[in-house]
């Protein structure tokens, strides 16, 4: 019990709270995570979207998405806690930096290959379609939710920032899924740089093992996430002028 209450104590730490809130370096990494939980999220968004137009009325619609927004705000809560914890375990900052490497490497192999992710709905007899929607959304997320997670772990170990980016991030993605994923239709480059962004933050993470111990600040990051986008936006720009085959 000791365990679970010290695990979850610094969440109430009304001093980090405030530190966190008065800090500009601290909202310039919360928007850094927000803007991180977005671009690795649209896809989640938009799947969850479509499941909720599986039912009848709107009402339905909007029933399971709300009842989705809480499952994923309680779902973020346990796994942040956990996560902070786990992650000033050596073998774990490895064990995490291998898995980011993964979901870069697995990312760009699927763009070469043309496949995508396939996630089916849940059917479980004797429950209403609501419910079976409310269960399928609420898997759905844990399931996509999980690089996001790691990823914004691996950027700082402060839970009450993370818990931030991470709560603001999802009321974002749930609110903006289409004009995110019109912007990020418009500059498909956006995508590709999210996975960079990931090897930076998984050697980010591998540095900072007893062995090496090397801390990459956190102002660093997001330096190099606006060079990033600045990048990104230039590619596009020489891209489009390109004359078409």
């Amino acid at each position: 019990m000791n365990f679970i209450i010290n695990l979850y104590k610094p969440f109430f730490d009304l001093q980090n709270w405030e530190k966190v809130i008065s800090s500009p370096n601290d909202w310039l990494l919360i928007i850094s995570l927000i803007i991180m939980e977005c671009l690795l999220s649209v896809d989640n968004s938009i799947v969850l979207a479509a499941q909720a137009h599986t039912l009848k009325t709107k009402k339905e619609q909007a029933d399971a998405l709300f009842y989705g927004i809480w499952g994923a705000f309680i779902f973020r809560f346990l796994v942040i806690g956990i996560g902070t914890y786990l992650i000033d375990l050596w073998w774990i900052k490895i064990l995490g930096a291998l898995y980011l490497v993964y979901m870069a490497i697995h990312f760009f192999w699927e763009k070469m290959s043309g496949q995508h992710k396939k996630v089916k709905m849940f059917k479980i007899k004797g429950l209403s379609p609501l419910w079976q929607v409310i269960i399928s959304i609420e898997f759905t997320d844990i399931m996509f939710s999980l690089d996001s997670v790691l990823t914004l772990i691996a950027v700082s170990n402060n839970p009450v920032i993370i818990l931030i980016g991470s709560v603001i991030g999802i009321i974002a993605m749930r609110g903006v899924a289409e004009v995110i994923m019109s912007l990020m239709n418009k500059i498909p480059e956006l995508e590709p740089m999210a996975y960079v962004l990931i090897l930076f933050i998984a050697v980010k993470l591998f540095l900072t093992i007893p062995a090496i111990d090397i801390e990459i600040p956190n102002t660093v990051f997001t330096i190099v996430m606006a060079i990033a986008f600045i990048a990104t936006f230039i590619v596009h720009i020489i891209r489009k002028k390109q004359p078409k085959n």
